[in-house]
């Protein structure tokens, strides 16, 4: 026997598990074109803006705009005006008049409060992937009164950073970012507000700094040791001695019996590693490193041993040369030769 249909042309069991499926993706369909439509006025809006290290907020770029506490409150005003239009109440004319003048010199004052502020932005530090970019904004007061409850965050973002400003003063506030991926990104634009005294309106301002911030591939976590035939091609490798399995070229744990001098001091009093030089190891080549030796296939798990194998070369003193997209980076140590040779890991 065929079950009986319902108004949607299908029967009841049916039209009970498609329906609300159906439903939500009209709704989705409908909210996507207002999403895209927004982000695109955002990016235009942002694109449009100039790109700057310091800022001075001024009524070219400060903007206000109602909250939702005080739209209710707009309501509440027009709610009581017409009341007591219709029962001639003189206190209901009063009190109107003297929310809307509250909210009048509210709007004044947090819109001055704002209006006036330096911000000037300080140069983030390199960073690994998967860390945070934390950078310094510094708000400069030149006034004689003092700005309150100023908040800072990463656009799109609702992590802020509350702040008051003395007179004729600064206040310094931290950021934090996290870059989606290595490379050298521009810092995401920022957002200014406040809402100071009644939070009945909201002034706030966007600014793009100038400032980029580089990020190095994430180090693996546990690298093998460093490859022990890659010394100079041309004169081939040259050992005269064994060496445990781990040790690096010229440098080894420290054995009982060494010499003093031959104890690297600086690196003990910095890390607590007692490390001694090996004469008959030091006569090696530099250390070369480079994708083949790594023994992966992917590029980004190659850059990440090549990282951590850059690291464990410095941290041991070795002179060491990276060989990456045709570009050979003399040996040498340092921290110059570990910048540079983390630079060219994140921009490969």
């Amino acid at each position: 026997m065929t079950p009986p249909r319902s108004a949607f042309g299908a029967s009841p069991s049916r039209g009970r598990t498609r329906w609300p499926g159906r439903a939500s993706s009209t709704i989705a369909l409908a909210r996507h074109p207002i999403q895209m439509l927004r982000a695109r006025f955002r990016q235009w809006w942002q694109a449009r803006m100039p790109l700057a290290d310091s800022v001075t907020l001024t009524q070219r770029n400060v903007y206000i705009l109602p909250t939702r506490a005080g739209l209710l409150l707009g309501v509440t005003l027009l709610v009581l005006l017409v009341a007591s239009i219709n029962y001639q109440l003189n206190l209901g004319y009063l009190l109107t008049f003297l929310l809307a003048g509250c909210a009048l010199v509210a709007m004044h004052v947090s819109h001055s409060n704002l209006r006036g502020v330096t911000l000037t932005l300080g140069a983030p530090s390199p960073v690994f992937t998967g860390a945070n970019a934390e950078f310094d904004v510094k708000i400069l007061n030149t006034l004689k009164h003092r700005r309150y409850a100023l908040a800072l965050a990463v656009s799109d973002t609702d992590q802020w950073v509350h702040t008051d400003v003395a007179p004729q003063a600064s206040a310094s506030v931290f950021l934090a970012w996290q870059a989606p991926q290595r490379g050298l990104h521009p810092l995401p634009t920022l957002s200014v507000q406040t809402l100071f005294p009644l939070g009945t309106f909201r002034v706030w301002t966007l600014w793009r700094p100038a400032a980029q911030v580089l990020v190095y591939p994430r180090p693996e976590a546990h690298p093998p040791a460093l490859p022990d035939g890659a010394t100079d091609a041309e004169h081939g490798p040259t050992r005269t001695a064994p060496r445990h399995h781990g040790e690096p070229d010229s440098f080894r744990p420290y054995r009982r019996g060494d010499a003093l001098k031959n104890i690297l001091w600086k690196k003990a009093a910095k890390t607590g590693e007692m490390v001694s030089r090996d004469h008959v190891a030091a006569q090696q080549h530099d250390l070369w490193l480079d994708r083949p030796l790594t023994g992966l296939n992917h590029p980004e798990q190659q850059l990440s041993r090549l990282c951590a194998w850059v690291l464990r070369a410095d941290q041991l003193g070795l002179r060491y040369g990276l060989r990456l997209n045709g570009q050979d980076m003399a040996p040498d140590h340092g921290p110059v030769h570990l910048q540079r040779c983390l630079r060219a890991l994140a921009l490969a």
